[in-house]
């Protein structure tokens, strides 16, 4: 990756709808450029895919909560596949330190997210978990 593919990369993150066209005058190259740095990203796996990313509006309402785990030794996948199966559980991150996992959770009321939490709690090979429920986003950089 050179330093037109960061730029290109920081201009999607910011609209990932933006027009070749317009990619293509704001990093002043041409647009056959763009499209075939785009191509060459996704192929290499570098851009793995376009999502959306809900607005505050969307979110508005909704409990969110950080999950800490402890896993048993060689329980991780197991409880990986577990996890992937509720919807609540937006993301999973191996770490290290004193836990092995940490979650995001999200729910639409306090009763799915304690349901949710003793579900995730009742899981094989989880020893241990601890919840942090989320009060308010104060820094937000994610693209």
């Amino acid at each position: 990756m050179d330093d037109l593919d960061r730029r290109l990369l920081s201009a999607l993150a910011r609209d990932a709808r933006a027009p070749v066209s317009t990619l293509a005058r704001d990093l002043d190259v041409a647009r056959s450029t763009v499209q075939a740095r785009i191509e060459r990203l996704e192929r290499s796996g570098v851009i793995a895919g376009y999502t959306l990313r809900l607005g505050r509006e969307a979110l508005e309402g909704r409990i969110r909560a950080t999950v800490l785990l402890q896993i048993e030794p060689r329980a991780t996948p197991g409880v990986l596949q577990r996890l992937r199966g509720m919807s609540q559980v937006e993301r999973a991150n191996t770490t290290s330190g004193r836990f092995d996992l940490t979650l995001e959770v999200s729910a639409e009321t306090t009763a799915e997210l304690d349901e949710t939490l003793d579900r995730i709690g009742a899981i094989t090979g989880v020893r241990s978990s601890e919840s942090l429920i989320q009060l308010a986003t104060k820094i937000d950089r994610a693209p």
